[in-house]
């Protein structure tokens, strides 16, 4: 996702964690006399200890959304905070993701609730810098750096994450390494800027990123103002989202660490 600070702009990563789905095992019953049919209370009790057990289960898909369950992925949000669509955390292999299912996952992360405040925050940025100064001051002005600011990362999320993935068949989905050296996975994150996984499972050059980046970038013109439709402002914005994107990476690999030893949670 880009995010706009001063002449350039900033990417989100649309921002989420392999899971596999558990079924419950069924209750064997006896053969030999046939048992009565159970009272109400009976069968809510029986409802209440197998909700228990599945939510006590370490891969248990209740309360995941339908989203989630598709992709491999679950919402397991950094910090508690910034959304993390798209991320597997415990599978090396899932099937490929469907053209539809790649958009619903850009679209989780555009409109996440998270998004709202967040592009908030940087029309607020803006705001305070008075850039582009052409839109001046007041509510009015806020009001339009607010609108670029979630264009920008709307924009720029499903030309990465859903329209080239799809056309060029590539994951669009965060695979972590989630062990070896410290160096070795931040390696890993950073090379997944330039080395994307296909649908078919092999690896090759990551066209979504930088295309999509790139024409994200272009893309943008149509709304910002003409001061801020120069080359190099776009050449700067290219850079910058490619460096966010890395960024967005790094945590991607190393929440999971963080969420187990500082937060205590063995699981999202």
């Amino acid at each position: 996702m880009i995010r706009q600070i001063g002449m350039t702009g900033h990417v989100v990563g649309a921002l989420l964690i392999g899971v596999l789905i558990v079924v419950a095992p069924a209750s064997a019953w006896q053969q030999d006399t046939p048992s009565p049919a159970p009272a109400s209370s009976d069968l809510q009790s029986a409802k209440t200890r197998d909700g228990k057990e599945e939510r006590d289960k370490p891969n248990a898909t209740v309360g995941k959304s339908k989203s989630e369950k598709e992709t491999g992925t679950i919402n397991d949000r950094i910090f508690e905070v910034l959304p993390n669509y798209g991320t597997v955390e415990n599978a090396k292999e899932l099937p490929p993701l469907t053209i539809g299912q790649k958009f619903r996952l850009a679209t989780a992360g555009v409109f996440d609730w998270g998004s709202y405040p967040f592009n908030g925050i940087l029309a607020g940025i803006e705001q305070a810098r008075n850039e582009p100064k052409a839109w001046g001051q007041g509510w009015d002005a806020y009001g339009k750096r607010y609108g670029a600011s979630f264009a920008d990362n709307s924009i720029g999320t499903y030309m990465t994450t859903a329209i080239f993935p799809s056309l060029l068949h590539e994951d669009p989905r965060y695979y972590q390494l989630g062990k070896g050296r410290f160096a070795h996975r931040a390696y890993h994150a950073v090379n997944r800027l330039f080395v994307s996984r296909t649908d078919s499972g092999h690896d090759h050059f990551n066209y979504s990123e930088s295309i999509g980046n790139a024409l994200a970038a272009a893309m943008s013109n149509i709304y910002h103002v003409p001061e801020d439709r120069t080359a190099s402002r776009n050449a700067s914005t290219f850079a910058f989202l490619i460096l966010y994107d890395g960024m967005n990476n790094e945590l991607k690999e190393f929440w999971p660490d963080i969420r187990r030893k500082v937060f205590h949670k063995d699981t999202p």
